[in-house]
Order: C-alpha cells, then sequence, then structure tokens
C-alpha cells in the first residue's frame, strides 16, 4: 500500500502525553576510574533531542504529515530547548507550563558506540495543569483525523479517560501507547500498542500463541477496543481485532539501538490511519518503519522516501 506525499501533507494528527529532553553525552573511554570500578569518559560531544512524546509528533511530521503536540512542561532550561529543538520542525505546540514541574530529561552517557549510564531527571505535574490540558485538547480536536495518547507514565495523562470520551463523540480514531498495569482508563480507545513486558503486566503470562490470542480478546473486549497492537521485537507485530488476529514479521535487519522504536511504530499507524487507511492495512508499513528505526543511533525517524520505496 502506498499513500501520496499529498494525502499525507493534508493529514493531522493530534500528539497528547509526556514529553522529555533526550540528552546525549557522547565520548571516550580509556581506562577505569581509581575511585570506583567505573569507566572513565572524557566527553568530547553533547547532542539534544526530542524525547517521548515530542518524539512521537517529530516522527510524524518526518513522514510527510501534520502533527500537533499538546503536553504540560516546566518552566525551565529544559522545556525552553524542547521548545527550540520543536521551533524548526513544523509542529504546532501547545505547552501547558507548571513551574512546580521538572521538565524530564534523559540524559545517556555513551562510550564505544554504547550507552554505558541513563539518568533520568522528573516529578508529577499537579492536576489544575492537566484539567486546563483538557480544554485545550477539546478546542484543537475539531481540527485533526486522528488522536495519539503518548503514555510515559510521567503523569500528563491523569484525564486520558475524559480526552478519550470527548475524541469518540467527534467520532475520531484514538490510538495509545500505553503505561501501567491498568489499562480500563483506556476504555472506548481505537487502538493500544503494548511491547511483550507491558501486556504482560496487565494479562499475566501466556502458555502459547493460543493463550496469548484468548487472553488479549478478552482483554479488547473488556476495554472495548477495535484492536491491541502488540509489538515483539525480533518476533514481529500482532494485532488482534474483532476479525481475529494478523501477524507480520519483523524485517531482518541489524539492531543498533532500540530507543524510540515504539514511538515510531505508533506514529506511523497514526499518520496512516488519519490519512484514511485501515489498522489492517497501515500494519506493515508501521512494521517497516519500526525495522527501520531500530537501524539508527538513539531517537530518530523514518521518512516518506524510506518507508515508500
Amino acid at each position: 500500500m502506498t499513500i501520496s506525499k499529498n494525502k499525507l501533507a493534508n493529514s493531522r494528527v493530534l500528539v497528547v502525553g509526556d514529553v522529555m529532553l533526550d540528552r546525549y553525552w557522547y565520548g571516550s573511554v580509556d581506562r577505569i576510574s581509581p575511585e570506583a570500578p567505573v569507566p572513565v569518559v572524557r566527553v568530547t560531544r553533547e547532542e539534544e533531542r526530542n524525547g517521548g512524546a515530542a518524539n512521537v509528533a517529530y516522527n510524524v511530521v518526518t513522514l510527510g504529515a501534520q502533527a500537533s503536540l499538546l503536553t504540560v512542561v516546566g518552566d525551565d532550561e529544559a522545556s525552553h530547548k524542547l521548545e527550540a529543538l520543536l521551533a524548526n520542525t513544523g509542529i504546532q505546540t501547545h505547552f501547558a507550563r507548571d513551574s512546580t514541574l521538572t521538565t524530564t530529561v534523559k540524559l545517556r552517557v555513551i562510550g564505544r558506540q554504547q550507552q554505558l549510564l541513563r539518568m533520568d531527571f522528573e516529578n508529577t505535574p499537579k492536576t489544575e495543569v492537566l484539567a486546563c490540558q483538557t480544554a485545550t485538547f477539546i478546542e484543537l480536536l475539531p481540527e485533526h483525523q486522528a488522536v495519539l495518547f503518548s503514555d510515559y507514565g510521567k503523569g500528563g495523562l491523569a484525564h486520558v479517560s475524559d480526552m478519550i470520551a470527548c475524541a469518540n463523540t467527534a467520532e475520531k480514531p484514538i490510538l495509545i501507547d500505553p503505561k501501567g498495569s491498568d489499562y480500563s482508563r483506556y476504555q472506548g480507545a481505537t487502538v493500544i500498542t503494548p511491547n511483550r513486558a507491558e501486556l504482560q503486566q496487565v494479562i499475566g503470562a501466556w502458555r502459547d500463541e493460543a493463550d496469548l490470542q484468548s487472553k488479549t480478546q478478552n482483554l479488547r473486549e473488556q476495554l472495548g477496543l477495535q484492536a491491541i497492537l502488540l509489538t515483539r521485537s525480533e518476533e514481529g507485530m500482532t494485532l488482534f481485532d474483532a476479525q481475529g488476529q494478523l501477524h507480520v514479521s519483523a524485517q531482518a535487519r541489524e539492531v543498533f539501538d532500540v530507543t524510540g522504536a515504539g514511538d515510531t511504530v505508533i506514529a506511523t499507524m497514526a499518520t496512516l490511519v488519519a490519512a484514511g487507511s485501515s489498522l489492517r492495512n497501515a500494519l506493515p508499513l508501521a512494521n517497516r518503519a519500526g525495522g527501520l528505526v531500530v537501524g539508527k543511533f538513539g531517537t530518530a525517524t523514518v521518512s516518506y522516501e524510506e518507508l515508500f520505496t
């Protein structure tokens, strides 16, 4: 399936969720510290990238569609860096600011082409800021063909159930990258996209494929979802819907870095659905996009040309 560039350019995805700033410190490792049995990294280069929901929105625009990003950030250096990074992407940003909030930063220290350490800086937003986000969401909804909730469990989606209800009333497809062990708050969404570990937290371990299908279909029916898309790393992806299940195998390639691969998969699905595709038709392309992005370093994106040629 191919969707024209023109069709994608007229498609708009509303991305809502937890943003973060991804920082990378690259350096050389020549010795072990005399103070502790750890490598000493002499930092030679620093880089900053969009992370979390910001990376999801960036994946949407890289494919050639339009994206709006609705989120809550602090009033701090990291949030201003994120705004500056997003300023040149074409993403329409709607940042609610909470001066008591620390904008999430993930700092990765890289030596010898591998991640040596990750440090996370974060706290949780106040509910008042999140309530005001719901009002903005309702205003933005009519302009978009699909809604994507990117839940990283940082507290930015405390009111997700209210937003799902609004999106359903407006008859917009709703795609969710879920977190946590309670999926009841995602009730009524179109599709959720857990990975193996995330789904296991909710339905428990499965003995075999038949057990997996039974448990996943039960969950789908309980939550009133059209589909559950299980991302399975080297095993590919499986879509569970009312028709049964549809599996696509992973595309064999060297895996360099899985950071942000889930972002690329759901962003591709949302972009194609916004352009009029069904979930089943979008699945092989989302799988291809995920396969392409794990061959790149860090939070990365896939272009229209890479996906369709």
